[in-house]
């Protein structure tokens, strides 16, 4: 509970994007702490969402956590949030509800935890590509 909410642990690391065997029915693929995602869209991973203001949501103000819950694009402007982030449903909360998560994020303590970049499906940094 020491790193709650503080995403994908930086040491454990940046798996590569999970190969589906052929015939498999699973599309999706989880590490065993569920902080990193891997699926068509390539890998994702849990966020730090605690108030830190270099790893975290520290700088974020009120109104970009709630464009991005809304838009779906992180920081309320940029890459895409991706799975299994379910922002279009967050997104679909009254705007005094998202307003409130914000604010008791905003109160838990920082968290230093530098959380890798999401990965395309050929293992690229997603900030990479153009």
């Amino acid at each position: 509970m020491t790193k709650i909410l503080s995403g994908h642990p930086e040491s454990a690391g940046v798996p590569q994007p999970f190969k589906q065997p052929a015939g498999s029915p699973y599309t999706t693929h989880t590490n065993d702490h569920l902080t990193a995602w891997s699926g068509a869209w390539g890998v994702s991973f849990a966020a730090n969402l605690t108030p830190d203001n270099n790893t975290g949501i520290g700088i974020w103000t009120e109104q970009m956590f709630v464009d991005a819950l809304k838009q779906g694009k992180h920081m309320g402007t940029s890459r895409p949030i991706l799975p299994p982030m379910p922002w279009n449903w967050y997104g679909q909360l009254p705007e005094e509800d998202l307003k409130a998560m914000f604010a008791y994020l905003k109160s838990i303590p920082a968290i230093a935890n530098r959380v890798p970049v999401p990965l395309t499906p050929d293992g690229k940094p997603i900030d990479d590509v153009q």
